[in-house]
């Protein structure tokens, strides 16, 4: 058992590498978004993004197992929906799949110094509080599924830092997935917390984290009626995957 204090120096030596990264990685992207299209971009962005997640799971010291990688289609869009119980399921979920996709992040995020500046010109943000921001995230959301770029967010809005395994959905990844008809794939993390809780932000612990796919479910003949029942069907999918992998 690892003991708080080394937990701590470790976390400690993560951070300090994550922000030696951005002093690398931000200008790299800043490249890309200047000197490549609206088409090519996203995808070159999305392969270097991968790229950064491997390597901080690298010097972490976390490895990852991604169960049902083949049940993803490479050259499909989806709405990917994940459970969020850690920072470390950030890199996690780029690295569960070969497709290029964009994150629906908050954007009080955007203002983090220089992180902010790749996720304002990487993510979809939104405001959570402002009515007219929704509804101007959903619109560009929909037009990066129109544009073959996946999407990818967190139905429960947040890291879950309850004891619980799922805090309760919010209706838009699935209200986003039946309006455009797009496939749901459904993407279970499971282990980050025990590596990086929330509640313990700078202690961090070397081990392996897992990612589960479910079949993608179909949406395209769906509608705004089924809302429930599809949060349900993703919500038993979750829970499933927790409690077989965590066992």
């Amino acid at each position: 058992m690892i003991s708080k204090f080394l937990k701590t120096l470790f976390g400690l030596y993560a951070g300090i590498f994550f922000v030696l990264t951005l002093f690398i990685v931000v200008p790299v992207y800043a490249c890309i978004f200047n000197f490549f299209s609206k088409e090519k971009g996203p995808k070159i962005a999305h392969k270097f993004t991968r790229i950064w997640g491997k390597a901080l799971y690298t010097f972490w010291l976390v490895r990852k197992k991604v169960k049902g990688r083949e049940l993803i289609n490479p050259k499909q869009t989806y709405v990917f929906v994940g459970n969020h119980r850690s920072f470390l399921d950030i890199p996690l979920y780029v690295l569960s799949c070969d497709n290029t996709f964009r994150y629906l992040s908050k954007a009080e995020l955007g203002k983090i110094p220089l992180l902010g500046y790749v996720i304002r010109n990487l993510y979809i943000t939104v405001d959570r509080a402002d009515k007219k921001d929704k509804h101007r995230s959903i619109q560009v959301m929909k037009e990066s599924l129109d544009a073959g770029i996946s999407v990818f967010l967190c139905p429960e809005g947040t890291r879950n830092t309850t004891s619980d395994p799922l805090i309760p959905f919010k209706d838009g990844a699935f209200r986003l997935a039946i309006e455009s008809g797009k496939p749901l794939a459904v993407l279970t993390v499971s282990h980050t917390r025990r590596l990086l809780s929330p509640l313990k932000p700078f202690q961090l612990s070397p081990g392996t984290v897992h990612s589960i796919w479910a079949e993608p479910i179909i949406t395209k003949d769906m509608t705004m009626d089924n809302i429930e029942e599809l949060k349900e069907q993703v919500r038993q999918i979750m829970i499933k995957n927790l409690r077989e992998d965590e066992k």
